[in-house]
Formats: C-alpha cells, sequence, structure tokens
C-alpha cells in the first residue's frame, strides 16, 4: 500500500512539472507578443505629402533640421503635440514635423517602425502634380542666401515665359502665378510647395513666419496678394485684410522689386515695381527658405 501511495504522489509530481513546463513559455510567449504589438502601435509610417520643415524641437520657432520632400518616408515615433510627429527619416536623423494631412499621411497597416516600403500597409496619396523633387541638399543656415539666389536666378531664366491662368504643374511651357512660384523653388532648392496660391499661403504660415509690413520683407521671400479693387488707397477703405483671400503670389526681390507672373498683356513672367497697387493689395509675406 505504501509503495502505491509513492507512485501516485511520483505521478502527480511529475505531472505538476510537465504542466508548470507547457504553461510559462506560453505565458512569456503571450507578454512577448503583448509587448510587440505595444510596440507596433508607437511607431507607424508616414509619407511626405509636400515639402516641410525638420525640427530640433515641436515649435515653431524652433531650429529648422533640414527638410522633408514630397514622397519620402518616415517613421513617426509619436505625436508630440496637436501640431507635430515626431519622426525618424531613413538616415536616421529624428527631429519633428507638422502632423498636418497636407504633409503628412500615415499609411495604414503599417507599424513595424522600420520605414521601409516594403510591407502590405499602403496609403491614399493625391496627385498634386507635384512629380519628384529635384535631388538637392535641404539648406542650412551657412547656405540660405546662396539658395535663395539661385531660387531667383531660376525664376529670371523664365522671364517672358507666357501666362496661363490654371497651367500644368508638370510643364515649363506656361505658367500661372502659383505654377511659377512653385517651379523655381522646386527647381533651384528641391521644395515642393503646395499648387496654388492659397496653399502656398497656408503653407509659410505653417512653416515659417508671416510678415505683414512691406518694409521687413526680404530678399527671395514669397509674397501674397488680394484680389485687385483700384488703384487708390479709397478703393481698399473698409476692406478687412484678415478676411481677403489670396489671390496670387510672387515673389520679393528686395530694392522695391517683384518677379511674378499675372497676365498675358504683362508678358507673363515678369520682374515690376512694388508699386502703390500691389501694396495696397498686399496681405503679407515670408520665407520659403530660412
Amino acid at each position: 500500500m505504501i509503495n502505491i501511495k509513492k507512485s501516485l504522489l511520483g505521478c502527480l509530481l511529475v505531472s505538476a512539472a510537465v504542466s508548470t513546463a507547457i504553461i510559462l513559455p506560453a505565458g512569456s510567449k503571450a507578454e512577448a507578443a503583448s509587448a510587440i504589438t505595444q510596440k507596433n502601435v508607437q511607431s507607424q509610417t508616414g509619407i511626405i505629402q509636400a515639402s516641410v520643415r525638420l525640427r530640433d524641437k515641436p515649435s515653431m520657432s524652433s531650429q529648422v533640421m533640414g527638410y522633408l520632400k514630397s514622397g519620402e518616408q518616415v517613421t513617426i515615433l509619436e505625436k508630440s503635440t496637436s501640431y507635430f510627429y515626431k519622426v525618424k527619416t531613413l538616415s536616421g536623423q529624428v527631429g519633428y514635423t507638422s502632423s498636418a494631412d497636407q504633409y503628412i499621411v500615415v499609411k495604414s497597416g503599417s507599424g513595424s517602425g522600420s520605414g521601409s516600403s516594403a510591407g502590405s500597409g499602403s496609403t491614399t496619396k493625391p496627385d498634386n502634380g507635384s512629380g519628384s523633387p529635384a535631388p538637392v541638399v535641404p539648406p542650412t543656415s551657412s547656405n540660405v542666401s546662396a539658395t535663395i539666389e539661385q531660387v531667383i536666378q531660376t525664376g529670371m531664366k523664365y522671364l517672358g515665359t507666357p501666362y496661363e491662368y490654371g497651367s500644368d504643374r508638370n510643364q515649363t511651357n506656361t505658367f500661372d502665378c502659383s505654377a511659377f512660384t512653385r517651379q523655381i523653388f522646386k527647381e533651384a532648392a528641391g521644395i515642393v510647395l503646395p499648387a496654388d496660391s492659397r496653399q502656398q499661403g497656408t503653407w509659410v504660415k505653417q512653416n515659417s513666419s508671416a510678415v505683414y509690413n512691406v518694409d521687413k520683407l526680404k530678399r527671395g521671400d514669397l509674397v501674397f496678394f488680394m484680389t485687385y479693387k483700384g488703384s487708390k488707397a479709397s478703393d481698399y477703405d473698409g476692406v478687412n485684410v484678415n478676411e481677403e483671400r489670396i489671390t496670387h503670389a510672387a515673389v520679393y526681390l528686395g530694392d522695391g522689386k517683384l518677379l511674378h507672373t499675372y497676365s498675358e498683356k504683362a508678358g507673363g513672367v515678369v520682374v515690376t515695381d512694388f508699386s502703390s497697387s500691389w501694396k495696397l493689395r498686399f496681405l503679407y509675406g515670408g520665407s520659403v527658405i530660412k
């Protein structure tokens, strides 16, 4: 009887040991799977929709580290604020960029945080005619002036190019005002601005500092104007500039000059004086490159 009890006790001990051996690894695997899932939730792949600044802090006043370009993929590490994502580029650079849909779209089904285009994730990218940006190194504080001059010189080579409202953003045979400004920044600096003047105005406000005083504009600034209402100051009496829509964009050359295109009659792309009539229409301006 004693031997039988010992045998039964031995079987129970072996069974418990086997059960423990089976259960513990399963629990560890579950915990590991949970940890991996949590990690995947925290990092996603983002697709850049239009050129946007990469900053060292989640603030519009922080230092600009460089530019993220249309089509580029980044790993979204976290949503730092309501307006910024903390991201990591394919080259390993970490910084902050706007979380607005017009600049970045989260790739659905992503989560590996690898930043690779491989995988089953997908995203819907609007066709804004951006094409591939020129392979130009994003400007830094040491070459900002040179890049601005390059943009202006690129604009100058298009002097006389005919004006066409709603021109194709993928060709340079004709331009309207925003197609022209978009082309020269894309071609000379690799910065792909939005396709129309109102969106470009929004881009400047979100990525730079808006300047409302003509006297404080700098060479190379984008400047924006309301609809023409007349050539006299009295024609603009009672106009609330905060409620006016942008209808024209130009590049400020300094010394009271504008580089732009606005009509067939004017001769297409031209340099004009920043005359009183243009100043009456002026809404604001700002730097694209800084």
